[in-house]
């Protein structure tokens, strides 16, 4: 009975996750991700054509990922940098995947997907702040990363820092924080 094609690579792309977000570009290993995947090393190069090419596609997964369940909602950024939280702390290979990213390929092009939505939100919060929805004490784009990295803060943290707060309080500070720097109570 012939595999379905579709199915093959979605779990080379769901094995390719698991395995450089891991072990990094250089690290990650196609054999391992063939073996994970119940595919060969010859699927891997019909589909992606290199390993880098199934890095990619693994990157564009995870960016649909965030996309799909965290839309930014610029009327509750507090909201929004909660359910990132949670999605981060759910998913620790989505902010794994994105520093090795950062770390093997500096040079690299944004990804595209991502810096459409990057845009996208970065207008809707200028849009709001002319509204007079939002502060305007930070220009847009500075009030979009901070938001981002504030979402991150615990998937971020070190072990050393993560016993210190209760797991059951930490999505709570995030939004707490982003009420702060919104100037908002």
């Amino acid at each position: 009975m012939p595999r379905d094609a579709e199915a093959t690579r979605t779990r080379l792309v769901e094995a390719a996750i698991k395995e450089f977000a891991e072990f990094g570009i250089a690290g990650g290993r196609v054999d391992r991700i063939a073996l994970q995947a119940e595919a060969n090393k010859a699927q891997i190069y019909h589909y992606f054509g290199s390993k880098d090419q199934l890095f990619d596609a693994a990157f564009d997964a995870i960016v649909g990922k965030v996309l799909a369940e965290t839309p930014i909602d610029v009327h509750d950024l507090p909201g929004y940098a909660a359910k990132l939280a949670v999605l981060y702390e759910n998913h620790p290979e989505i902010l794994r995947m994105a520093t090795w990213q950062r770390l093997e390929r500096p040079a690299d092009a944004a990804n595209p997907v991502a810096a459409a939505s990057t845009r996208d939100k970065i207008e809707a919060i200028r849009a709001a702040q002319e509204a007079g929805d939002l502060p305007g004490h930070y220009p847009p784009e500075i009030l979009l990363a901070l938001v981002l990295n504030i979402a991150a803060t615990w998937a971020s943290a070190g072990p050393e820092l993560l016993v210190a707060l209760p797991r059951s309080d930490r999505n709570e500070h995030v939004a707490d924080a982003v009420r702060r720097l919104l100037r908002i109570r």
